[in-house]
Order: C-alpha cells, then sequence, then structure tokens
C-alpha cells in the first residue's frame, strides 16, 4: 500500500469535444500545447474532438484528476485549443495501467509525442 503522503504516477486519459473545427487549425493548437506541456504522450484529433494521454505525478488520485480536469482551459489562450469542453477522464495508476497493457487492453505508450489524426 503506498502511503498518502507518497508523489505517485498517474496515467490520465483527457477527451475533450465540441463544435467542429479546421483540421489544420486544430492540429496546429495541439502541436502548440504539446510544446508548452512535452510531457505528453499522445494526441489524437478529429474535427470536433480530442484526447490527450500522458503521465502525471501527484500524492492523490483527486489531486491528479484536478490537474487533469484544468489542462485543457489553462492552455487555450496560448495554444489556441478550441472552446471544447472535457467530456471524458480516466486516471490510472501506474500499476494498473501497466497490468492492462501487459494484458493487451491499453494501448502501450508510443516513444515520443504524437500528434496524430483518429
Amino acid at each position: 500500500m503506498v502511503s498518502p503522503q507518497e508523489t505517485r504516477m498517474w496515467h490520465i486519459t483527457v477527451t475533450v469535444s465540441g463544435e467542429p473545427h479546421n483540421l489544420d487549425e486544430v492540429r496546429a493548437a495541439l502541436e502548440r500545447l504539446v510544446e508548452e506541456r512535452p510531457f505528453l504522450l499522445t494526441v489524437r484529433y478529429q474535427a470536433d474532438r480530442a484526447e490527450v494521454r500522458y503521465w502525471e505525478q501527484a500524492n492523490e488520485i483527486l489531486d491528479a484528476a484536478s490537474l487533469a480536469l484544468r489542462l485543457w482551459s489553462e492552455h487555450r489562450e496560448s495554444t489556441g485549443l478550441p472552446q471544447w469542453e472535457v467530456i471524458g477522464l480516466e486516471v490510472l495508476d501506474q500499476e494498473t495501467f501497466t497490468m492492462r497493457v501487459d494484458e493487451g487492453t491499453a494501448p502501450p505508450p508510443f516513444a515520443g509525442t504524437a500528434v496524430r489524426p483518429y
């Protein structure tokens, strides 16, 4: 069991959606997001949604989830991200994520950040 005071790694998946935008503009905004937050693992997008996967360091799941829920809105202005809302959030501890990857029920992390369409 992990002590509540111990910092842990959490695998985060944030999904956002809203009004459709030009794909080139969405991709450019997401590439700027990657420049601002280089720890992102993968970013997938289409005209009306995007999914961002990354690792977050936090003591508790509530802290990790709170940070994840703010990611899109905190970078919206500086990167030109669309005015989309968070429609999905998954937060997994490192052990659970690793177990899912080993089982083949979660996509493995990629080497380097990839911004690509769905």
